[in-house]
């Protein structure tokens, strides 16, 4: 029976439809439809008001309740026909009752369906409805983000009870219909195209266009008092801003702070430079470079000598990575950044209001707070894990003895940079990944490339294998893995751990807040980086969606600026362009999407791969290895995404990545002079190979006939 009511339902609402279309009913919901008839309206109006106003009333629901384009010009014909105060009751409730009737008939078509198939994951959004639907209802319909009729039907799909539905509609749009009759007040006045310049229409126009503004202000302070409430607001404060930890994110956010003399305070219990400097960025770098002198002494012969050998000590190279990074300590050293008029706090901080943090029995009060205490290595509950001391990215940099038998578990971006530098100084190696490749993110081609290199260096790759289990037997450390229906064991005697990071998001105070954590264990924020609570900002790792230095830096601007100028303009992180690069030999840089990413997405594309053994530069060097591969929009120059795999290719992206921020196609690319000879002549030559493929034949085949032509005359 219910299902027979359903597809009754659906038939009725596809016939009115229909019918609406058919019969060009939307050419009569216009704004020029509106003034030819306004004179018309208006006489019947004078002498039928009642039927009238219950002819529009009636009208105004089906459109409404059909989710019908025009109830914009609807709401502006209610002023123009019944004046202010006669046409701001019936749109009122018109509209309420229209949105009201959309609601029910998306809760009886579609919300048993929905919630059945997507009920797992819609178990957040479900409780969230349950605890704050009507906040949030009253929010969208205050602050016009949505198509109402959006909201409608949406809401329908939602546990939220009807009567709520109804009430918080009928108050969350009064302000807007307010706005709408009045300037459909203004409409009916004009008389000649003088009328357009009257003050009467332009302050109605005004209202539309500042309303938005004016109500997501309201809502935001709204949201900000329900939040604020539990504290005790102090009167003056000590600081404007305070940050909470000291890594890449810490640092940028701080430096703008203090470079627009604001009074800031930098507080982080370890080190500062946070994981970059110490534990990640510089030490892997400083090691890579090393670990690549090995390597190209083992190329010897390929650059014309009979040998080439290295006599070293392990201990030695680990020292030099620790010099590297005593090199670079003073950009990051609390000397500096007191200097630049931060004040650099050494200890645990934690939050206790949304003004106060304490920070070993000191509170400090401060307008602002940013979160960016980074992140951790993750290390997964493997049985047997705790029957040996895994190395991590924060602990191999205290070996000072090379492993002779290296177990790396994990295919990321810092598992395969690790992997290759410790098998080039003569460990032997064993990559273990579950996903069926290397570098999951990347494309196939990609992984295969980079798989291959170290193979050919004598790691032993062991891709879709599933670490299972630890063992120490007979005093031997013992790897097992699941690779189908084999069992596999490794033996090792060190194991690195390098499977991912985990945000530091526990033991400061965010959980007494009720700051929410994000399902991917990061802290939550909305677009312009504020956590649940208004006035604490994250960034960095802490913060996600991308875990790199550069992208930490890149937040950290965001979240400064609108901890401290947020009451003036608020800014949206712009993650619309984000480079990357794995420091493997080759390396692997990319912008944008992949192939298989605009592929998944059925993104219309084309795909241009150049080899770089194309490039002179890279013939002389002995690096004629890899390609350049550049999705850009079908038959268009317009770039989607680019990915090098090569010598340098960590710098040589910057090219794609300034041309994808500004939005300079390849045509553009290859009109720019590259010096010769140079490895970034592979992004010329890439976008050359582009322009011969998208060549115009037309156009050539007549040039061709003009050429002959000439030749015969």
């Amino acid at each position: 029976m219910n299902r027979t009511m359903k597809i009754g339902v659906i038939l009725i609402v596809a016939i009115l439809v229909v019918l609406f279309f058919a019969f060009d009913l939307q050419e009569l919901l216009t704004l020029s439809a509106l003034k030819e008839k306004q004179a018309e309206f208006g006489a019947f109006y004078a002498d039928h008001a009642f039927s009238t106003i219950a002819l529009y009333f009636l009208i105004y629901v089906a459109v409404a309740a059909l989710s019908l384009p025009g109830a914009a010009v609807m709401t502006l014909a209610g002023g123009a026909l019944f004046g202010f105060f006669t046409g701001f009751i019936v749109v009122s409730f018109a509209s309420t009752i229209g949105a009201t009737l959309a609601f029910l008939v998306s809760r009886f078509i579609l919300r048993d369906m929905v919630q059945a198939k997507f009920g797992n994951r819609l178990e957040a959004i479900n409780e969230g409805i349950k605890k704050d639907g009507a906040f949030y209802l009253f929010t969208l319909r205050l602050v016009p983000i949505f198509p109402f009729f959006v909201i409608n039907l949406v809401m329908g799909l939602t546990p939220i009870r009807t009567l709520t539905f109804y009430w918080v509609s009928q108050l969350g749009m009064l302000a807007g219909t307010m706005v709408y009759v009045n300037a459909g007040t203004q409409l009916a006045r004009i008389e000649a195209l003088s009328g357009i310049l009257s003050p009467g229409l332009l302050f109605s126009f005004v209202l539309l266009g500042i309303f938005p503004l004016a109500a997501r202000k309201i809502t935001d302070s709204v949201k900000a008092k329900r939040v604020f409430k539990a504290y005790a607001k102090p009167k003056s404060v000590d600081y404007n801003l305070v940050v909470i930890g000291a890594g890449s994110a810490g640092l940028v956010s701080a430096y703008i702070a203090s470079a627009v003399k604001a009074k800031v305070a930098l507080i982080e219990r370890d080190k500062m430079g946070g994981d970059c400097l110490n534990t990640g960025c510089v030490p892997s770098k400083a090691l890579i470079r090393s670990s690549k002198m090995l390597a190209y002494a083992r190329r010897a012969e390929e650059f014309g000598f009979k040998s080439g050998q290295f006599d070293f000590h392990f201990a030695d190279v680990m020292k030099r990575v620790h010099t590297v990074i005593g090199k670079v300590e003073p950009h990051d050293s609390v000397e500096r950044y007191t200097k630049l008029g931060v004040e650099c706090i050494k200890g645990e901080a934690e939050i206790i209001s949304p003004f106060e943090v304490k920070v070993d029995g000191r509170i400090l009060t401060t307008k602002s707070i940013i979160i960016a205490t980074g992140a951790r290595p993750f290390v997964p509950p493997i049985k047997g894990m705790d029957r040996v001391t895994p190395l991590t990215s924060d602990t191999v940099w205290t070996l000072t003895e090379l492993p002779k038998r290296l177990v790396v578990l994990g295919g990321g971006p810092i598992g395969c940079e690790l992997a290759q530098c410790f098998a080039r100084f003569g460990a032997e190696v064993t990559q273990v990944e579950m996903a069926p490749r290397l570098m999951i993110r990347e494309d196939p081609d990609v992984a295969e490339m980079v798989t291959r290199k170290f193979e050919a260096e004598g790691i032993r790759v062991l891709t879709s294998h599933a670490a299972t289990e630890i063992r120490v037997e007979e005093g031997e450390k013992v790897l097992l893995c699941e690779a189908g229906n084999r069992e596999v064991r490794v033996p090792f005697d060190e194991i690195l751990v390098a499977v991912g990071r985990k945000a530091n998001t526990e033991g400061f105070g965010l959980e007494k807040l009720g700051i929410r954590i994000a399902p991917r264990g990061t802290v939550e924020t909305d677009p312009f980086l504020a956590t649940t609570v208004p006035n604490i900002f994250c960034a960095g790792d802490v913060a996600g969606p991308y875990q790199f230095t550069h992208t930490a830096s890149h937040q950290a601007w965001y979240a400064s600026v609108n901890a401290l100028f947020g009451f003036l303009k608020r800014f949206k992180a712009d993650y619309s362009v984000i480079p990357w690069c794995t420091y493997t030999d080759p390396e692997v840089a990319r912008v944008g999407l992949s192939e298989t990413e605009a592929r998944e997405k059925k993104i219309p594309h084309d795909v241009t791969t150049y080899e770089i053994g194309e490039v002179d530069r890279a013939i002389a060097d002995s690096e004629d290895h890899g390609f350049v591969k550049v999705i850009t929009a079908k038959g268009s120059d317009r770039i989607l995404g680019a990915t090098i795999v090569g010598h340098h290719a960590g710098d040589i992206i910057a090219e794609f990545v300034l041309a994808m921020r500004h939005k300079l196609g390849l045509n553009k690319i290859l009109g720019t002079i590259h010096i010769y000879p140079t490895l970034a002549e592979m992004v010329k030559g890439a976008a050359g190979t582009w322009k011969n493929a998208h060549k115009p034949e037309k156009a050539l085949n007549i040039l061709s006939k003009i050429h002959a032509w000439r030749r015969s005359s």
